[in-house]
């Protein structure tokens, strides 16, 4: 890791904090590059089950650094386009990343902050946390980050905040969905680590294969292709070794293999 973005691993469990606390966690390249390629690597590690990210200091991560910004407000459209396509890379490796993911989010998530929140597959947040897609006040929009974004909050509500720039506390980012759960801030480790618990008594394969199927499933509008593959799905994993074992196990009223 580079000092922009600090690994902590317990067992299966790797906390990726985005470390440039003094810039309140900013996007630059540098941290685009390197937060990708370590859920590259996370993705091919059989070893990992959750992973939790997180901001040092005292934002989750303030969306845009500006000096990053300036650079690329100076740059030609192709290498402007080149930028965003590095930033499309991250969203959907997160987003795709076959690994339950948590976001634990505090103080300031703006911008791509967001995006790194509608991302993960639970997000848990303190009360203080604010948050705001705040693009259009440059004359910009959030587009890299708006198909994660409106899956999590929905088009109606992405209409208003996209257009408006408007900052919302945590109980509106509970409201419309960007949030699964708001506790106080003392608290907000402990809730997160229940959340992992929960994740590492499902099957790893399992877990695994849960976002794939919500996708599939959002996006297919074919009812019998549907059936036949949720048919296969699940036939596949009834006599897969882990399903044998997790069967096996409620059946014999014992924990299953996979739980410590």
């Amino acid at each position: 890791m580079t000092d922009s973005l600090q690994h902590h691993r317990h067992g299966p469990v790797v906390h990726l904090q985005l470390h440039r606390p003094d810039l309140h966690n900013a996007f630059d390249a540098d941290l685009i590059e390197t937060l990708t390629s370590a859920l590259v690597a996370i993705g091919d590690d059989p070893a990992v089950r959750v992973v939790v990210l997180e901001g040092a200091g005292p934002s989750f991560s303030a969306g845009a650094d500006l000096n990053w910004m300036r650079g690329m407000a100076g740059a030609s459209e192709a290498e402007n386009r080149t930028d965003a396509l590095a930033l499309a890379r991250l969203m959907r490796t997160l987003d795709e990343l076959p690994r339950p993911t948590i976001a634990r989010v505090h103080g300031a998530a703006f911008g791509g902050g967001v995006g790194l929140v509608a991302c993960c597959d639970i997000a848990i947040g303190a009360p203080e946390a604010k948050f705001g897609l705040t693009e259009s006040k440059l004359g910009l929009l959030p587009a890299v980050i708006s198909p994660y974004v409106i899956e999590a909050i929905g088009a109606r509500q992405a209409r208003r905040w996209f257009a408006t720039a408007e900052i919302f506390d945590a109980a509106e980012a509970l409201r419309i969905g960007l949030l699964h759960a708001v506790v106080p801030a003392e608290e907000l480790d402990a809730a997160v680590k229940r959340q992992v618990d929960l994740l590492l008594k499902a099957g790893p394969v399992a877990s695994r294969e849960a976002k794939a199927l919500v996708r599939r499933v959002a996006a297919e509008h074919d009812r019998n292709r549907l059936d036949h593959d949720n048919a296969d799905l699940i036939a596949r994993l009834r006599v897969s070794a882990e399903g044998q074992e997790g069967l096996g196990a409620f059946l014999d009223k014992r924990k299953p293999g996979w739980i410590a």
